[in-house]
Formats: structure tokens, sequence, C-alpha cells
């Protein structure tokens, strides 16, 4: 089996979904992980296929050709795994919106060796003032070599000087 990574963007409408999905299985892949969302009249997934090696380059073809229909899809072919050598941690953080959040976070844990595995961020209004929150929650991959002590260490300087909150502890 080939595995595949798929980026699809389209016009947020019903049925969008259904034609990535059916295309797929016309094909004999399968669909195994995907993360999906409507942002800004926009609708966006990535999603992982499995396919036989003999269907994979008329998949490839008919994904291309949704083209058609207004979705388009980027694909790329899985890369092999890492080995498990670093431990899962959770962040969050809330804080007032301002720009450079995520760069100033991101640039952080880079410097750290720390993988981004996921981000989730918002921007709601603060309950008794309404001004703009910004919230984040994030999956890490923390190198075993990195105390977690020394990074909670430095998000803290970094949440003082930002102003914001922050949370960090193992996953479960």
């Amino acid at each position: 089996m080939n595995h595949l990574v798929l980026t699809v963007l389209a016009a947020d409408k019903a049925g969008q979904v259904e034609r990535v999905a059916q295309c797929i299985a016309e094909h004999h892949g399968n669909w195994l992980d995907s993360r999906m969302a409507r942002m800004a009249g926009q609708f966006a997934g990535i999603l992982r296929v499995a396919v036989p090696a003999e269907a994979y380059g008329e998949l490839v073809e008919a994904l291309d050709a949704l083209q058609q229909h207004g979705i388009r899809v980027l694909i790329a072919k899985s890369g092999a795994e890492q080995g498990r050598n670093w431990r899962e941690v959770d962040l969050e953080l809330m804080g007032n919106d301002r720009p450079g959040i995520v760069r100033d976070i991101t640039r952080l844990l880079a410097e750290q060796g720390v993988n981004l595995e996921r981000l989730s961020t918002d921007v709601v209004p603060a309950p008794m003032s309404g001004e703009p929150l910004f919230t984040a929650q994030a999956g890490l991959a923390v190198p075993l070599t990195l105390p977690l002590e020394a990074l909670q260490a430095r998000l803290e300087g970094l949440a003082s000087e930002m102003m914001v909150d922050l949370q960090l502890r193992s996953a479960s």
C-alpha cells in the first residue's frame, strides 16, 4: 500500500467531503486520518489515505480532476515516521490578542528542538470586557533530552513578557 497525505481546499458548500471520499473509494483507497475545518467561507482539510500501488496513478489523476468542481488537492507521499525519542506534551495559552503570539511561541519551541504536532487557535471576545482574547491549544513532541522543567521555565519567561497565561502538561 502507498500512503498519501492530501491537503484539500475548496469553497465551503455541502458535498465537498463526499466528492473527495467518493474519489478515494472509487480507486480502492482507504481514508485513514483527517482533520478538517471551515474558515472564512473556505473548507480546508488534511487527510491520510492508503491506496494499493496499482491504483496510485489513477487516484492521483482523479484527485487532480476534482479541480473541475472547485476542489484543489495537494498530494504528498507520506514519509517514514521517526523513532519515538520524544514525549507528548500539551500546551494551552490564553491572553489578549496581539500580532506575533504564534511567531514568538513557535520560535522558542523550534529553538528548543520541540516539534509542533498540532495547533488550534481562536480569537474570542473576553467574558467581561469583550476585548479580543487569543487562545491556543497545541500538541508538542518534546525531545527526551530536553528536561520539561527547562522548557517550562523558558515558556513561562516568554509568557510573562507577552502577558499571556500558559500551561504546559504531559499528555495522557
